[in-house]
């Protein structure tokens, strides 16, 4: 009986190092892990070298409809729907591991992290309070975040139809450090 409490406490322990090892808020680590406060804060501190940021998590389901967190999180999302159904991994897990994978693919790329790790656990809590629905492109066929109840018959993703301003920052930022180099 014991060890069986260790262990699920051990296991408690390395889901909120993995966590804070990626990013997580302490209100995050508080939703999903079972430690106490006072311990996650300690932790916190030993893991991140600082102690957690204060305010609150984002709560807007806009943020997620804006052209590139949009494409961001529709990626996010099908990576973890996949662990899910194909890996059958818990929640948790399947978030870590579609975060990791996420990452890896951004900073291959050399592309700019647009979803943090507290973001992407909230996108997750969105579709699981049914906030959200993924919607098909007409041109792409591939499936995007959209809010719960909306048509999409005539749906076109941002990959297909950007908004005329799309990638223009970036595109400056990168002349700029071309120039320098």
């Amino acid at each position: 009986m014991a060890a069986g409490k260790l262990l699920t406490e051990l296991g408690e322990v390395q889901l909120a190092i993995d966590l804070i090892e990626l990013g997580a808020r302490l209100q995050v680590l508080e939703s999903e892990v079972s430690l106490n406060r006072g311990r996650l804060v300690r932790l916190y501190k030993e893991v991140a070298g600082k102690s957690p940021p204060k305010g609150m998590l984002p709560f807007s389901t806009d943020w997620f409809m804006t052209w590139q967190p949009n494409i961001h999180s529709s990626f996010f999302y099908t990576l973890y729907r996949r662990l899910r159904e194909g890996q059958q991994l818990e929640r948790m897990q399947a978030v870590i591991k579609a975060y990791r994978l996420y990452r890896e693919h951004i900073q291959l790329h050399g592309d700019e992290e647009v979803l943090a790790l507290t973001r992407a656990w909230t996108l997750i809590r969105f579709f699981e309070s049914g906030m959200f629905q993924l919607s098909e492109c007409g041109k792409c066929r591939l499936q995007f975040v959209n809010h719960a109840g909306t048509p999409d018959a005539d749906y076109v993703c941002g990959v297909c139809q950007p908004p005329s301003r799309a990638g223009k920052p970036l595109k400056k930022t990168r002349s700029v450090r071309a120039k320098a180099t």
